[in-house]
């Protein structure tokens, strides 16, 4: 596993970009990033602090969480909130997200500041259709984590990392769940995850130093270690999608700025993400 790049806080929301390269944001000190094909990164949205998730638009910019979700054009234009805050009574903002193939969005919300010293309150999962409504999906969420879809988009797996879970969800016709069912225990605590073109199942252990594999069935298939113990979320990458990227908070390293990129070689490629399609 190669170290790409380091110096960062807490790096989440990795999201590969074929014509570009890797997004991610920094938690902790704001702004997000890419990392483009020669290794080199700039800095594409400054200051914007507490992004755990992003995604691609179909129309170009990106989708991205924090006290709102945003679409931001990229290109100096004015972006604008797909979802507010303030929308959902009791939320402090949004964590992770995905898309499913109509570029729908399924996000969680928290409902107390994670960072800020509150006592843990259970959140929601929501879902964000084409048009812009907002329908929740499901609750009881002790921390949002990484959400991702199985490559025919009958189930969708998500982190509740306080609630030492991987949970999985059936998909209904309409876009929404069924009641949630346990996928894996994770005494860790399951951050980030992303789903693999045969539809096995790769979760960043939070406190663990490492990326664990499971077969659909939830059979532990593997362990990748990371140099770094606080892994947050993972993505894969690369023309064949068998780079496999992992980033790293900083809570647990040998100082506050070790947040950083690893990337190494994987056998099975991951699932291409679809890009949002809700209406900006």
């Amino acid at each position: 596993m190669r170290q790409v790049v380091t110096g960062y806080g807490l790096i989440e929301g990795p999201v590969w970009d074929a014509a570009k390269g890797l997004y991610f944001s920094d938690v902790r000190d704001g702004g997000i990033h890419l990392l483009d094909r020669q290794d080199q990164v700039s800095t594409v949205l400054p200051k914007r602090r507490g992004v755990g998730g992003i995604a691609l638009h179909a129309q170009g910019g990106l989708v991205f969480g924090g006290r709102d979700i945003s679409w931001s054009p990229m290109d100096g234009g004015e972006g604008r909130a797909l979802l507010t805050g303030e929308a959902i009574p009791g939320s402090f903002g949004f964590n992770d997200l995905t898309t499913d193939s109509l570029g729908r969005i399924y996000v969680g919300s928290l409902a107390f500041r994670v960072f800020g010293g509150d006592a843990p309150k259970p959140g929601k999962l929501h879902r964000i259709d084409l048009d812009g409504s907002m329908t929740t999906v499901s609750d009881g969420v002790m921390l949002t984590n990484g959400l991702g879809f199985s490559p025919d988009g009958t189930r969708l797996y998500h982190s509740d990392t306080r609630g030492r879970v991987v949970r999985v969800y059936d998909v209904l016709a309409d876009g929404d769940l069924s009641s949630w069912r346990p996928f894996v225990a994770f005494e860790g605590g399951a951050d980030g995850l992303k789903v693999a073109a045969d539809g096995s199942v790769w979760v960043a252990d939070a406190q663990g130093g490492r990326v664990a594999a499971f077969e659909p069935d939830g059979t532990h298939r593997l362990d990748i270690n990371v140099p770094l113990p606080m892994v947050t979320s993972l993505c894969f990458g690369g023309d064949d999608l068998r780079d496999l990227y992992v980033v790293t908070g900083s809570d647990h390293g040998p100082s506050e700025t070790c947040g950083t990129v690893f990337r190494t070689r994987v056998e099975v490629p991951g699932l291409p993400l679809a890009p949002c399609r809700v209406a900006v």
